[in-house]
């Protein structure tokens, strides 16, 4: 089993100990490090290069909206998962464009962080309610704003995006379905054309935004590469 190797970035010492105690003695995951503030972190993240980084970009003096945009250029290999009790929305949209892997708020329980973590360790996107719902207010207000909705799902794509949104790649849902990968990446591109939309991520906020799959049943992932 192979290691998820975590560096905390916290300057409260408190939230520190707590997410310590959580990940102890809980494989695959390991904490090899903590910072307290932005110039320890880039030092230890040079020196022990972690697959996951959490961290609380909302402490003044501490860590920073530019201490995201710095490591994410620094350590483009490094995934990070924030943790944080900023709940100001346009910061939040901030830092999600800075390409963060996950984003939880410091409500969350301890099942909800140790999905993220592990979400995150793969590279995929991990979103907690709260800010999946500010995702979706956001994606969706331009629609409501036109007043004109998307053309509706066939049946068959419907069930794409719910096999989609939960997780499976191309391959997966082929197999699921006994049809061709061929096949389901030309319903895919007809369902992004369909419905106006960019990414895949932007289809899994359009399933839990419909009703098509629940919140808390998805973790927001894109294609890998391969699978485009």
């Amino acid at each position: 089993m192979q290691v998820i190797s975590v560096v905390l970035a916290d300057a409260q010492y408190l939230v520190r100990v707590g997410l310590r105690h959580l990940l102890s003695g809980r494989e695959p995951m390991r904490i090899i490090g903590e910072a307290t503030d932005e110039k320890e972190l880039v030092e230890l993240l040079a020196a022990r290069k972690p697959q996951v980084l959490i961290l609380d970009y909302n402490q003044p003096g501490y860590f920073s909206k530019g201490t995201v945009e710095r490591v994410r250029a620094a350590f483009p290999k490094t995934n990070i998962l924030i943790i944080s009790a900023d709940h100001f929305k346009d910061n939040i949209f901030h830092i999600l464009e800075q390409g963060v892997n996950s984003f939880l708020t410091k409500t969350c329980d301890e099942q909800e962080i140790i999905d993220a973590i592990k979400a995150t360790a793969k590279g995929e996107k991990f979103f907690c309610s709260k800010v999946l719902e500010y995702l979706l207010e956001r994606t969706f207000a331009k629609e409501k704003d036109n007043g004109c909705g998307a053309a509706p799902l066939t049946p068959r794509e419907a069930e794409i995006v719910q096999l989609i949104a939960r997780g499976l790649i191309a391959r997966e849902i082929a197999e699921a379905l006994n049809l061709s990968p061929h096949t389901i990446y030309t319903h895919r591109k007809n369902i992004m054309k369909k419905l106006r939309l960019n990414s895949a991520s932007e289809l899994v906020l359009y399933a839990v935004h419909t009703g098509l799959v629940k919140a808390e049943a998805v973790a927001l992932q894109s294609f890998p590469p391969s699978e485009r």
